[in-house]
């Protein structure tokens, strides 16, 4: 916002009554920023997007910590911020190639995946991102979850981390967790053809305002967040493109249950 406005940092702490430092903390999400001093800033910068700036305003609020907190220091803050913007978002949707999506993944499937890194984590480590990874899932959980949509390649589905019988009990639990309201899964089988995208996992969570919206894809080095409308355009389309050539909601249960019965 302050950038759109071709406001310096210098100019708007000069505004805020603060140190330029502060600024840049700020703008980084190291410190915080009071709603009453978000609005001035909107203000000056021309901001006439009412919805954009009181999603901002109810952001700046003061919030209890969040239960991954408790992991700061100990893990990356990829992972914290992973969980983060899952809790904040108002809906969620997931592609994914070669593992189920994270947030749906069962103890031994998970730990099946940490074990497969270069170079390899102590045990310690792998537990740690276990519990993280299941902690996450607590997001679909409760009276109000957002809605979350799944798009997962049979590929994915064939994987056996863990080998046959984890891989199985994850295909069961697929198939319990998408029962819930809130939970879509459809496939994309082999069948489904060609689809945009490297095969990376891409995440896409929606804010309470479109620009509010974050994209976010896995690599080796961790995950990449991407905010500018032109990425957040692409990453959409990808997502569309996808769920188009994927099965049915009940045609998807139909084919993991068969996958399941057939380890």
């Amino acid at each position: 916002m302050r950038i759109a406005a071709d406001m310096s940092a210098e100019q708007a702490a000069g505004l805020l009554g603060v140190d330029r430092s502060k600024i840049s903390q700020i703008e980084s999400g190291n410190r915080a920023i009071s709603p009453e001093r978000l609005r001035t800033l909107a203000c000056n910068c021309a901001c006439t997007d009412e919805s954009y700036v009181a999603a901002l305003a109810d952001m700046a609020s003061i919030q209890p910590r969040g239960w991954w907190e408790r992991y700061r220091g100990a893990l990356s803050p990829g992972f914290l911020d992973i969980a983060e913007v899952e809790w904040h978002a108002v809906r969620m949707r997931s592609a994914h190639v070669v593992h189920v999506p994270g947030i749906l993944q069962t103890s031994d499937y998970a730990t099946a995946v940490f074990q497969a890194v270069v170079p390899p984590l102590p045990a310690h480590e792998v537990a740690l991102r276990v519990a993280h990874r299941l902690e996450r899932q607590q997001v679909l959980e409760g009276d109000d979850p957002p809605e979350y949509l799944g798009i997962v390649h049979e590929a994915a589905l064939h994987m056996q981390f863990g080998g046959r019988k984890v891989a199985r009990a994850q295909l069961e639990h697929l198939l319990t967790l998408s029962e819930r309201e809130s939970v879509i899964l459809r496939v994309i089988p082999y069948e489904g053809g060609a689809f945009p995208g490297a095969g990376q996992t891409v995440n896409y969570y929606e804010g309470p305002v479109p620009r509010l919206d974050t994209a976010e894809v896995d690599s080796t080095h961790g995950p990449a967040f991407l905010h500018q409308e032109a990425q957040l355009d692409k990453y959409r389309a990808q997502l569309d493109w996808m769920e188009r050539i994927s099965l049915q909601p009940n045609e998807s249960q139909d084919f993991i249950r068969d996958l399941a019965n057939r380890l």
